[in-house]
């Protein structure tokens, strides 16, 4: 284990996978993950998406996060990650008061590809400009707006995760 790797250790649970078409969604109620809609035709997951386990958001949901891969996930996989930032976003129905719905951004500790991720700097500019337009169009397909606003450095981000830790 490379010492970075110890820095801003974070779990996460995988709802859906890199490269999928559907948008799956953890069912605490039930303990299942189940198809929450289709993405628009050419329209893929770029990075495995999850959430933060024992966290909860301003929208009531656990923490998201994106993690940074070159192996995709499934469905409920848990991963030990190293969080290396996230960036600050608003999110909702146009016409609407937005909420607060900030991306995190980790890497896998098993990863090879990715291993040498630290901060957000050692982000290719045009990767984190893919992702923010991802999360826009996303949105936009089913009518809804996301701004994203500021990218947090992996310490800001992390102290944002405590302070949202139940």
């Amino acid at each position: 284990m490379k010492q970075n790797d110890k820095l801003y250790p974070v779990d996460v649970v995988i709802e859906t996978p890199k490269g999928s078409s559907e948008k799956y969604a953890y069912q605490q109620d039930t303990g299942f993950f189940l198809i929450k809609k289709i993405l628009p035709a050419g329209m893929v997951f770029p990075y495995d998406f999850g959430f933060i386990p024992g966290t909860r958001g301003e929208d009531g949901d656990p923490l998201d996060i994106l993690v940074l891969s070159e192996f995709p996930g499934f469905p409920g996989v848990a991963m030990q990650c190293r969080l290396i930032g996230g960036f600050t976003a608003r999110q909702g129905k146009k016409g609407q008061a937005l909420e607060e719905n900030d991306r995190y951004v980790a890497v896998p500790l098993v990863s090879d590809v990715f291993r040498g991720l630290g901060d957000w700097k050692q982000v290719p500019p045009k990767m984190l400009q893919e992702l923010e337009y991802f999360f826009i169009n996303y949105n936009a397909a089913e009518g809804k707006v996301f701004e994203p606003h500021a990218y947090l450095t992996a310490k800001q981000a992390m102290k944002k995760i405590r302070k949202q830790t139940i």
